[in-house]
């Protein structure tokens, strides 16, 4: 496991972003970690990283936000924000899980991705956040 501190939201941000240069598509991005340990902060930078444009907002509500990417030599197409705190596994299929990432062309971001563990394909890349003092998050990559 891979280990980044950060000492601010600009800098879970700044994270964030540099993540989004490295995806090509066909990603599936679970985001785990203690209520506002900056998981939604994380994602906002790597939504900005993508060129997509905010305001960014967590789908807690909503369950489910879907971003089209503008076209890139990648191929890049869609990004989905999928917030799993109040859902379980059935909801997500339920809402196209398995042909969201069965499409080559999508970015899949979980939070709460603990939450439907059971449906996580392998190649996953997970990312926990865990608040190491007032101001200074630990976030820790297992590619």
């Amino acid at each position: 496991m891979q280990k980044f501190i950060t000492n601010s939201n600009k800098q879970t941000q700044k994270l964030g972003e540099m993540l989004a240069q490295e995806l090509r598509g066909n990603e599936v991005i679970c985001l785990s970690g203690d209520l506002g340990a900056g998981k939604t902060t994380f994602t906002q930078g790597l939504l900005k990283g993508l060129k997509i444009k905010g305001p960014y907002t967590s789908p807690t509500f909503v369950i489910l936000k879907k971003y089209k990417l503008q076209p890139t030599k990648c191929n890049l197409q869609n990004v989905y924000h999928i917030d799993a705190y109040r859902i379980k596994d059935k909801d997500l299929l339920a809402l196209g899980w398995k042909e969201m990432i069965a499409d080559k062309s999508n970015i899949i971001i979980v939070e709460w991705a603990e939450r439907v563990k059971k449906i996580i394909p392998a190649s996953a890349v997970w990312i926990k956040f865990k608040w190491t003092d007032e101001n200074k998050r630990e976030i820790g990559f297992n590619f």
